[in-house]
C-alpha cells in the first residue's frame, strides 16, 4: 500500500527545512502539494530534504517544484539521484516554450491541400508513366526471345480471372440486361414504339455494358489480388531476391498477368454479352411478348455483329489497364501491412477511374467515326 505523502518543517540557524516523507505519487500525495506549498509561503531561502522520501513520480515532482519555485533554488533541494533526476526533467518541461496556437485559415488550408493533391497526381502519372515503359521494355525482350515467357503463369492467370469469374460476370449482366429491358418498355411504350426495346437492349449491353460491367468486375477482383499478392511479395523481399538472381519481376509477376488477362477478357466480354442479351429477352419475352424468333431475329438484322466487335475492341485496352494499375500499385507497398491496404484500396479506385474514362474516351472516338 502506498504511503501518505507528508511533510515536516524545522528550523535552525541555517534556515528553514522541509522534510518530504511518504510517496509524492498521483495516487498517495493528496493535498500535500497544495498544504506545501501554502507553508512555503513567504520562504526567501531554505532547504528541501527528499532524502526520505518513497516513491515519487511526475506529478509529485510537479508539485514539490511548484512549492518551491521562487522560493528555494535547486541547489537547495537535497534529493536521491533517481528524485533529483526526475526534478530536472519536470522542470525543463515546465520551463518549455509553449505550443503556438494559430488561427484557423480555411481558404488556406484548402489550397494546400489542392495544391498536395496536384502535386502528388503529377508524381503518380509520372510513376506511371515509367512502370509502363518499363513494362513496353519487358514485352518487347520476350518478343525477341519468347522461350523466356512463363506460359504456365500466364494460364493460371487467366484460370483464376477467367474461369472463376464466370458466374459473378454472368449473373451482373443478367440483371443489367433485364434492367435495360425494363426501362426500355416503360419509356418506349410511352410513343408505341417498344419493339425498339431490341435495338435498345442490343446495343446497350454488347457495346457498352457487357466489356464495362466486366472490367469493372475484374478490376474489383484481379486489380486487388494482383496488388495483394505482388505486395505480399514486396513485403517479404521476395521481388528483391529475385532481382538479386537476375530475373526481372516485370518478366516474371507483370507480363504474365497482363496476357492472362488479356486472354480472358474477351472470352468474358461475350459471356457476359450472352447473359445480358439473355436477360433482356426475358423481360421483352414477358412483359412486351416479344417472342425469342422475334427478338434474335431483329437484333441479327438491326444491331448487327458490329456491335460486338466494337465493344470487344476495348478489351486489350481494359487488360491493360487492370493489370498494370494492379500490379504497380503491388510494386508501390512498403514494408507494413497499412501500406499494404492502403495500395489494395487505390488499386481498385484507379482501376474503376480509368475504365470509365477510357469507355468515355472510346465512345467520343466512336462518334467521330460515325460507328
Amino acid at each position: 500500500m502506498d504511503d501518505q505523502a507528508a511533510f515536516s518543517i524545522s528550523r535552525d540557524d541555517g534556515g528553514a527545512t522541509a522534510v518530504l516523507t511518504g510517496d509524492w505519487t498521483a495516487i498517495g500525495m493528496g493535498d500535500a502539494g497544495q498544504h506545501l506549498r501554502e507553508a512555503m509561503h513567504g520562504w526567501t531561502g531554505g532547504h528541501l530534504d527528499l532524502s526520505e522520501i518513497g516513491r515519487c513520480d511526475t506529478a509529485g515532482a510537479y508539485a514539490i517544484l511548484r512549492a518551491a519555485e521562487g522560493r528555494i533554488e535547486h541547489s537547495d533541494i537535497k534529493a536521491p539521484r533517481r528524485t533529483a533526476r526526475l526534478l530536472e526533467l519536470v522542470s525543463h518541461g515546465m520551463r518549455a516554450e509553449p505550443v503556438p496556437h494559430y488561427p484557423a485559415k480555411p481558404i488556406q488550408d484548402m489550397l494546400e491541400r489542392l495544391g498536395r493533391g496536384l502535386l502528388g497526381f503529377t508524381a503518380e502519372g509520372a510513376d506511371t508513366t515509367a512502370f509502363f515503359g518499363h513494362l513496353l521494355i519487358a514485352a518487347a525482350r520476350l518478343i525477341m526471345r519468347p522461350r523466356r515467357m512463363r506460359w504456365a503463369a500466364c494460364f493460371n492467370i487467366a484460370e483464376r480471372a477467367g474461369l472463376d469469374a464466370i458466374p459473378i460476370v454472368g449473373v451482373t449482366t443478367f440483371f443489367i440486361g433485364a434492367v435495360v429491358a425494363f426501362l426500355g418498355a416503360n419509356e418506349l411504350s410511352e410513343f408505341g414504339a417498344q419493339v425498339y426495346a431490341v435495338e435498345l437492349i442490343g446495343v446497350g449491353v454488347m457495346r457498352e455494358f457487357g466489356i464495362v460491367i466486366t472490367a469493372v468486375l475484374l478490376a474489383g477482383r484481379s486489380a486487388s489480388s494482383f496488388a495483394a499478392e505482388i505486395g505480399a511479395m514486396k513485403m517479404r523481399q521476395e521481388i528483391d531476391a529475385m532481382r538479386i538472381m537476375g530475373v526481372d519481376p516485370f518478366e516474371a509477376l507483370v507480363l504474365p498477368r497482363f496476357i492472362g488477362l488479356l486472354i480472358t477478357i474477351p472470352l468474358l466480354t461475350f459471356a457476359s454479352d450472352l447473359a445480358g442479351l439473355t436477360g433482356g429477352l426475358i423481360v421483352s419475352w414477358s412483359v412486351l411478348d416479344l417472342s425469342p424468333a422475334f427478338f434474335l431475329q431483329r437484333l441479327v438484322d438491326d444491331v448487327g455483329v458490329q456491335q460486338f466487335w466494337l465493344g470487344v475492341v476495348k478489351a486489350p485496352v481494359m487488360a491493360l489497364v487492370i493489370a498494370g494499375i494492379g500490379c504497380r500499385q503491388g510494386m508501390e507497398v512498403g514494408g507494413d501491412v497499412d501500406s499494404l491496404g492502403r495500395r489494395v484500396t487505390a488499386a481498385v479506385v484507379h482501376a474503376i477511374f480509368a475504365i470509365i474514362m477510357i469507355d468515355a474516351v472510346f465512345a467520343l472516338i466512336y462518334m467521330k467515326l460515325n460507328l
